[in-house]
């Protein structure tokens, strides 16, 4: 496997654990239906474990723009690698969230709730106000970065990073400030699914809320932006 391919195939393994927990919990007739955030939760944080398991050893297992874009102001990634980078990781997002469309197809056919729907694929918050919202981004996505700043090796990016550690910052973080926004965290994860939702065919399908879809993105690069500089500031 080359290192597209591993940026690809990692991203897409969080998004079949990630999107695949929350259709069980929200789709109707599942086995897992309304079993809570903490299952939602506990899926996502196995699905970041598996992708930075098959992605560390070849790619560093970047799987989101934003560690990218952190790893490059930290003087760790070359950033003449970022696109390629960024667009398996997009690209990735998408596959995985086909795959789970695909699992759950008859329980997409038997939801007639759109905005249930729609969860599957990206964020939304509860209570929309488009600052706070990129506020609570911003937070999210700065610990991260900070976290895997600090768990990485200078030459390899992620490569150094056992997939357990990430794997347990993101379960945390969707505990503590998974809430508000429902923690994108990673401006591919939210994008490429949200891409998704608008091209596949649903019944009840409800609008890909695009008005929304520009705060999973610029929070996330922004937070990036700010873990990058402190981690340069005091000398990381």
């Amino acid at each position: 496997m080359n290192v597209f391919f591993a940026e690809f195939f990692g991203t897409a393994m969080i998004i079949v654990f990630g999107g695949g927990v929350v259709a069980n919990v929200l789709l109707d007739k599942t086995k897992g239906n309304n079993s809570g955030w903490i299952v939602i939760t506990a899926g996502w944080a196995v699905g970041v474990f598996t992708g930075v398991l098959i992605a560390a050893p070849i790619s560093g297992a970047h799987l989101n723009p934003a560690v990218t874009l952190a790893l490059v102001l930290a003087d760790k990634f070359s950033l003449s690698l970022m696109p390629m980078y960024v667009s398996a990781q997009i690209l990735g997002a998408m596959f995985g969230s086909f795959l789970v469309w695909l699992a759950y197809k008859k329980h997409f056919d038997a939801t007639t709730d759109g905005d249930l729907k729609l969860a599957v694929f990206c964020t939304s918050p509860n209570i929309r106000s488009y600052a706070y919202n990129v506020v609570t981004e911003v937070i999210g996505t700065y610990v991260l970065s900070l976290a895997v700043l600090y768990m990485a090796k200078p030459e390899v990016g992620l490569g150094s990073l056992n997939a357990l550690p990430v794997a347990i910052v993101v379960f945390g973080l969707g505990l503590s400030l998974g809430g508000p926004t429902g923690y994108a965290i990673n401006p591919a994860r939210d994008l490429g699914p949200r891409i998704m939702h608008f091209i596949l065919p649903m019944p009840f399908k409800r609008d890909s809320d695009w008005k929304y879809s520009w705060v999973p993105i610029i929070g996330p690069l922004a937070g990036a932006v700010l873990a990058a500089g402190m981690f340069v500031l005091f000398g990381g």
